[in-house]
Protein backbone atom coordinates (compact mmCIF):
# COMPACT_ATOMS: atom_id res chain seq x y z
CA UNK A 1 0.00 0.00 0.00
CA UNK A 2 1.45 3.34 -1.08
CA UNK A 3 2.04 6.16 1.38
CA UNK A 4 0.56 9.59 0.71
CA UNK A 5 2.59 12.05 2.77
CA UNK A 6 1.25 15.54 3.33
CA UNK A 7 2.51 18.60 5.18
CA UNK A 8 -0.76 20.35 5.96
CA UNK A 9 -4.52 20.00 6.19
CA UNK A 10 -6.76 22.53 4.49
CA UNK A 11 -10.45 22.98 3.78
CA UNK A 12 -11.54 22.27 0.22
CA UNK A 13 -13.61 25.47 0.09
CA UNK A 14 -10.33 27.42 0.33
CA UNK A 15 -9.09 25.54 -2.72
CA UNK A 16 -12.12 26.88 -4.55
CA UNK A 17 -11.39 30.42 -3.37
CA UNK A 18 -7.78 30.31 -4.56
CA UNK A 19 -8.76 28.75 -7.88
CA UNK A 20 -11.46 31.36 -8.46
CA UNK A 21 -9.01 34.18 -7.75
CA UNK A 22 -6.52 32.73 -10.24
CA UNK A 23 -9.27 32.57 -12.84
CA UNK A 24 -10.07 36.20 -12.15
CA UNK A 25 -6.52 37.10 -13.10
CA UNK A 26 -6.33 34.90 -16.19
CA UNK A 27 -9.86 35.00 -17.68
CA UNK A 28 -11.69 38.33 -17.94
CA UNK A 29 -14.97 36.55 -18.74
CA UNK A 30 -15.12 34.86 -15.33
CA UNK A 31 -17.61 36.53 -13.00
CA UNK A 32 -18.65 35.52 -9.48
CA UNK A 33 -21.97 35.67 -7.66
CA UNK A 34 -22.80 34.85 -4.07
CA UNK A 35 -25.89 34.80 -1.89
CA UNK A 36 -24.67 36.58 1.24
CA UNK A 37 -21.83 34.09 1.88
CA UNK A 38 -18.70 35.72 0.47
CA UNK A 39 -16.50 34.76 3.42
CA UNK A 40 -17.86 31.24 3.85
CA UNK A 41 -17.21 30.51 0.17
CA UNK A 42 -13.71 32.10 0.36
CA UNK A 43 -14.57 34.55 -2.43
CA UNK A 44 -13.09 37.57 -0.64
CA UNK A 45 -9.93 37.80 -2.76
CA UNK A 46 -11.93 37.75 -6.00
CA UNK A 47 -14.27 40.41 -4.64
CA UNK A 48 -11.36 42.63 -3.57
CA UNK A 49 -9.41 42.45 -6.83
CA UNK A 50 -12.28 42.25 -9.32
CA UNK A 51 -15.18 44.19 -7.77
CA UNK A 52 -16.70 44.98 -11.16
CA UNK A 53 -17.07 41.24 -11.80
CA UNK A 54 -18.47 40.32 -8.38
CA UNK A 55 -22.20 40.31 -7.63
CA UNK A 56 -23.61 40.09 -4.11
CA UNK A 57 -27.26 39.14 -4.63
CA UNK A 58 -28.18 38.72 -0.96
CA UNK A 59 -30.25 35.87 0.42
CA UNK A 60 -31.93 35.29 -2.94
CA UNK A 61 -30.45 32.08 -4.31
CA UNK A 62 -33.10 31.51 -6.97
CA UNK A 63 -32.50 35.01 -8.30
CA UNK A 64 -28.76 34.30 -8.32
CA UNK A 65 -29.25 31.31 -10.62
CA UNK A 66 -31.41 33.36 -12.98
CA UNK A 67 -28.86 36.17 -13.10
CA UNK A 68 -26.06 33.65 -13.74
CA UNK A 69 -28.00 32.09 -16.61
CA UNK A 70 -28.53 35.54 -18.13
CA UNK A 71 -24.86 36.48 -17.83
CA UNK A 72 -23.87 33.53 -20.04
CA UNK A 73 -25.80 35.05 -22.96
CA UNK A 74 -23.26 37.87 -23.02
CA UNK A 75 -20.33 35.46 -23.03
CA UNK A 76 -19.57 35.59 -19.32
CA UNK A 77 -18.63 32.50 -17.30
CA UNK A 78 -20.52 32.85 -14.00
CA UNK A 79 -19.44 31.02 -10.84
CA UNK A 80 -22.20 30.97 -8.22
CA UNK A 81 -21.30 30.39 -4.58
CA UNK A 82 -23.40 29.36 -1.60
CA UNK A 83 -23.93 26.34 0.67
CA UNK A 84 -24.64 23.05 -1.11
CA UNK A 85 -28.13 22.86 0.39
CA UNK A 86 -29.02 26.27 -1.01
CA UNK A 87 -27.17 25.58 -4.29
CA UNK A 88 -29.39 22.60 -5.09
CA UNK A 89 -32.42 21.90 -2.91
CA UNK A 90 -33.56 25.50 -2.61
CA UNK A 91 -33.12 26.35 -6.31
CA UNK A 92 -33.61 23.08 -8.17
CA UNK A 93 -36.39 24.44 -10.36
CA UNK A 94 -34.29 27.43 -11.45
CA UNK A 95 -31.30 25.19 -12.22
CA UNK A 96 -33.43 22.75 -14.18
CA UNK A 97 -35.37 25.31 -16.19
CA UNK A 98 -32.92 28.19 -16.64
CA UNK A 99 -29.53 26.43 -16.66
CA UNK A 100 -29.63 22.70 -17.44
CA UNK A 101 -32.51 22.69 -19.93
CA UNK A 102 -30.88 25.36 -22.08
CA UNK A 103 -27.33 24.09 -21.43
CA UNK A 104 -26.13 27.39 -19.98
CA UNK A 105 -22.44 27.76 -19.13
CA UNK A 106 -22.97 28.27 -15.39
CA UNK A 107 -20.62 26.86 -12.73
CA UNK A 108 -22.61 26.06 -9.58
CA UNK A 109 -20.07 25.96 -6.76
CA UNK A 110 -21.32 24.51 -3.50
CA UNK A 111 -19.66 24.44 -0.09
CA UNK A 112 -20.59 22.93 3.29
CA UNK A 113 -21.87 19.67 1.80
CA UNK A 114 -22.46 16.46 3.73
CA UNK A 115 -22.44 15.68 7.44
CA UNK A 116 -18.99 17.25 7.89
CA UNK A 117 -20.81 20.58 8.02
CA UNK A 118 -21.21 19.44 11.62
CA UNK A 119 -22.97 21.52 14.23
CA UNK A 120 -25.22 23.36 11.75
CA UNK A 121 -27.40 20.25 11.75
CA UNK A 122 -29.62 18.26 9.45
CA UNK A 123 -31.35 21.17 7.71
CA UNK A 124 -28.02 22.32 6.27
CA UNK A 125 -26.28 18.95 5.80
CA UNK A 126 -27.53 18.08 2.36
CA UNK A 127 -26.83 14.47 1.43
CA UNK A 128 -28.90 14.32 -1.75
CA UNK A 129 -27.19 16.92 -3.91
CA UNK A 130 -25.01 14.67 -6.07
CA UNK A 131 -28.03 12.59 -7.01
CA UNK A 132 -30.18 15.63 -7.73
CA UNK A 133 -27.56 17.18 -9.98
CA UNK A 134 -26.39 14.07 -11.83
CA UNK A 135 -29.96 13.37 -12.93
CA UNK A 136 -30.10 16.64 -14.86
CA UNK A 137 -29.25 16.32 -18.56
CA UNK A 138 -26.20 18.39 -19.62
CA UNK A 139 -24.94 18.69 -16.01
CA UNK A 140 -21.35 17.75 -15.11
CA UNK A 141 -20.90 16.80 -11.42
CA UNK A 142 -17.53 17.04 -9.64
CA UNK A 143 -16.59 16.22 -6.03
CA UNK A 144 -12.83 16.72 -5.40
CA UNK A 145 -10.97 15.30 -2.41
CA UNK A 146 -8.60 17.97 -1.08
CA UNK A 147 -7.47 21.62 -1.37
CA UNK A 148 -5.15 21.09 -4.33
CA UNK A 149 -7.65 19.06 -6.31
CA UNK A 150 -10.46 21.53 -5.62
CA UNK A 151 -8.28 24.41 -6.82
CA UNK A 152 -7.38 22.49 -9.98
CA UNK A 153 -11.01 21.53 -10.60
CA UNK A 154 -12.18 25.13 -10.19
CA UNK A 155 -9.71 26.27 -12.84
CA UNK A 156 -10.55 23.36 -15.16
CA UNK A 157 -14.31 23.88 -15.20
CA UNK A 158 -13.89 27.39 -16.60
CA UNK A 159 -12.62 25.77 -19.80
CA UNK A 160 -15.53 23.32 -19.94
CA UNK A 161 -18.50 24.49 -21.97
CA UNK A 162 -21.76 23.73 -20.18
CA UNK A 163 -23.23 23.66 -16.67
CA UNK A 164 -21.14 22.20 -13.85
CA UNK A 165 -21.90 21.35 -10.22
CA UNK A 166 -18.73 21.56 -8.10
CA UNK A 167 -19.07 20.26 -4.53
CA UNK A 168 -16.66 20.92 -1.66
CA UNK A 169 -16.67 21.32 2.11
CA UNK A 170 -15.83 23.21 5.29
CA UNK A 171 -13.60 20.88 7.39
CA UNK A 172 -9.84 20.75 7.04
CA UNK A 173 -8.63 17.51 5.47
CA UNK A 174 -5.17 16.24 4.48
CA UNK A 175 -3.91 18.02 1.37
CA UNK A 176 -2.08 15.18 -0.35
CA UNK A 177 -2.63 15.46 -4.12
CA UNK A 178 -0.02 17.26 -6.27
CA UNK A 179 -0.09 21.06 -6.25
CA UNK A 180 0.70 21.12 -9.97
CA UNK A 181 -1.85 18.50 -11.03
CA UNK A 182 -3.81 18.76 -14.25
CA UNK A 183 -7.47 18.14 -13.50
CA UNK A 184 -9.20 16.07 -16.19
CA UNK A 185 -12.99 16.10 -16.00
CA UNK A 186 -14.32 12.54 -16.16
CA UNK A 187 -10.92 10.89 -15.63
CA UNK A 188 -10.55 8.84 -12.44
CA UNK A 189 -7.24 8.89 -10.57
CA UNK A 190 -5.52 5.63 -9.64
CA UNK A 191 -4.10 6.00 -6.13
CA UNK A 192 -3.03 2.45 -5.35
CA UNK A 193 -3.03 -0.59 -7.59
CA UNK A 194 -4.26 -3.77 -5.95
CA UNK A 195 -5.53 -7.25 -6.75
CA UNK A 196 -8.13 -8.20 -4.14
CA UNK A 197 -10.80 -5.47 -4.09
CA UNK A 198 -11.56 -2.18 -5.84
CA UNK A 199 -12.36 0.80 -3.60
CA UNK A 200 -13.96 3.73 -5.44
CA UNK A 201 -14.07 6.84 -3.26
CA UNK A 202 -15.04 10.46 -3.77
CA UNK A 203 -14.65 13.73 -1.85
CA UNK A 204 -13.72 13.51 1.83
CA UNK A 205 -13.97 9.72 1.70
CA UNK A 206 -10.89 9.45 -0.54
CA UNK A 207 -8.57 10.02 2.43
CA UNK A 208 -10.64 7.60 4.51
CA UNK A 209 -10.16 5.03 1.75
CA UNK A 210 -6.39 5.52 1.89
CA UNK A 211 -6.43 4.98 5.65
CA UNK A 212 -8.57 1.89 5.10
CA UNK A 213 -6.07 0.64 2.53
CA UNK A 214 -3.32 0.63 5.15
CA UNK A 215 -5.54 -1.22 7.63
CA UNK A 216 -6.43 -3.77 4.96
CA UNK A 217 -2.76 -4.25 4.06
CA UNK A 218 -2.10 -5.21 7.69
CA UNK A 219 -4.71 -7.94 7.19
CA UNK A 220 -3.03 -9.13 3.99
CA UNK A 221 -5.71 -7.61 1.72
CA UNK A 222 -4.40 -5.82 -1.37
CA UNK A 223 -6.82 -2.98 -2.15
CA UNK A 224 -6.97 -1.01 -5.37
CA UNK A 225 -8.00 2.56 -4.52
CA UNK A 226 -9.36 4.94 -7.14
CA UNK A 227 -10.38 8.56 -6.68
CA UNK A 228 -13.63 9.17 -8.56
CA UNK A 229 -13.66 12.97 -8.46
CA UNK A 230 -16.13 13.23 -11.34
CA UNK A 231 -19.49 11.66 -10.60
CA UNK A 232 -20.82 12.58 -14.04
CA UNK A 233 -19.53 11.79 -16.60
CA UNK A 234 -18.45 8.63 -14.79
CA UNK A 235 -15.16 7.05 -15.83
CA UNK A 236 -16.74 3.73 -16.77
CA UNK A 237 -13.56 2.43 -18.39
CA UNK A 238 -11.47 2.86 -15.23
CA UNK A 239 -14.13 1.24 -13.06
CA UNK A 240 -14.64 -1.74 -15.34
CA UNK A 241 -10.92 -2.32 -15.82
CA UNK A 242 -10.47 -2.39 -12.06
CA UNK A 243 -13.35 -4.72 -11.20
CA UNK A 244 -12.50 -7.11 -14.00
CA UNK A 245 -9.20 -7.59 -12.19
CA UNK A 246 -10.39 -7.65 -8.56
CA UNK A 247 -13.89 -9.15 -9.13
CA UNK A 248 -15.52 -7.08 -6.36
CA UNK A 249 -15.90 -3.45 -5.31
CA UNK A 250 -16.66 -0.99 -2.51
CA UNK A 251 -17.86 2.58 -3.03
CA UNK A 252 -17.34 5.29 -0.41
CA UNK A 253 -18.98 8.72 -0.26
CA UNK A 254 -20.35 11.37 2.09
CA UNK A 255 -23.80 11.24 0.53
CA UNK A 256 -26.99 9.25 0.55
CA UNK A 257 -26.61 5.68 -0.66
CA UNK A 258 -29.53 6.34 -3.00
CA UNK A 259 -28.47 8.48 -5.92
CA UNK A 260 -24.77 8.84 -5.20
CA UNK A 261 -21.53 7.41 -6.56
CA UNK A 262 -22.32 3.88 -5.42
CA UNK A 263 -25.67 4.07 -7.19
CA UNK A 264 -23.93 5.04 -10.46
CA UNK A 265 -21.39 2.23 -10.09
CA UNK A 266 -24.16 -0.28 -9.36
CA UNK A 267 -25.97 0.73 -12.54
CA UNK A 268 -22.76 0.36 -14.54
CA UNK A 269 -21.93 -3.06 -13.10
CA UNK A 270 -25.48 -4.35 -13.59
CA UNK A 271 -25.20 -3.54 -17.29
CA UNK A 272 -21.60 -4.47 -18.00
CA UNK A 273 -20.08 -6.68 -15.30
CA UNK A 274 -22.40 -8.00 -12.56
CA UNK A 275 -20.11 -8.40 -9.53
CA UNK A 276 -20.45 -7.95 -5.74
CA UNK A 277 -20.60 -4.31 -4.60
CA UNK A 278 -20.83 -2.85 -1.09
CA UNK A 279 -21.62 0.83 -0.51
CA UNK A 280 -20.26 3.00 2.30
CA UNK A 281 -22.69 5.92 2.46
CA UNK A 282 -25.50 7.37 4.55
CA UNK A 283 -28.35 4.86 4.51
CA UNK A 284 -31.63 6.73 3.94
CA UNK A 285 -31.22 9.15 6.82
CA UNK A 286 -30.94 12.85 7.52
CA UNK A 287 -27.98 14.06 9.55
CA UNK A 288 -28.01 15.81 12.92
CA UNK A 289 -25.99 18.27 14.97
CA UNK A 290 -22.55 17.15 16.13
CA UNK A 291 -18.88 17.49 15.35
CA UNK A 292 -17.80 16.30 11.91
CA UNK A 293 -15.91 13.33 13.37
CA UNK A 294 -18.83 12.31 15.57
CA UNK A 295 -21.19 12.36 12.61
CA UNK A 296 -18.82 10.57 10.26
CA UNK A 297 -18.53 7.81 12.84
CA UNK A 298 -22.25 7.63 13.63
CA UNK A 299 -23.26 7.42 9.98
CA UNK A 300 -20.64 4.81 9.08
CA UNK A 301 -18.26 6.90 7.00
CA UNK A 302 -14.92 6.15 8.69
CA UNK A 303 -11.98 4.04 7.53
CA UNK A 304 -13.10 1.16 9.75
CA UNK A 305 -16.46 1.19 7.97
CA UNK A 306 -14.68 0.86 4.62
CA UNK A 307 -12.64 -2.05 6.01
CA UNK A 308 -15.83 -3.76 7.16
CA UNK A 309 -17.42 -3.25 3.75
CA UNK A 310 -14.36 -4.78 2.08
CA UNK A 311 -14.58 -7.82 4.35
CA UNK A 312 -18.26 -8.24 3.49
CA UNK A 313 -17.71 -7.99 -0.24
CA UNK A 314 -14.77 -10.39 -0.13
CA UNK A 315 -17.00 -12.92 1.66
CA UNK A 316 -19.60 -12.54 -1.11
CA UNK A 317 -16.89 -12.88 -3.74
CA UNK A 318 -15.70 -16.15 -2.19
CA UNK A 319 -19.14 -17.81 -2.40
Amino acid sequence: MKDFPYTESKDTRSGFGVGLHELGKSNPNVVALTADLTGSLKMDAFKKDFPERFFQVGIAEANMMGIAAGLTIGGKIPFTGTFANFSTGRVYDQIRQSIAYSDKNVKICASHAGVTLGEDGATHQILEDLGMMKMLPHMTVINPCDFNQTKAATIAIAEHEGPVYLRFGRPVVPNFTPADQKFEIGKAVMLNEGADVSIFATGHLVWKAILAGHLLAEKGIDAEIINIHTIKPLDAQAILESVRKTRCAVSAEEHQMNGGLGDSIAQLLSREEPLPLEMVAVNDSFGESGTPDQLMEKYGLMENDIVAAVERVLARKAK
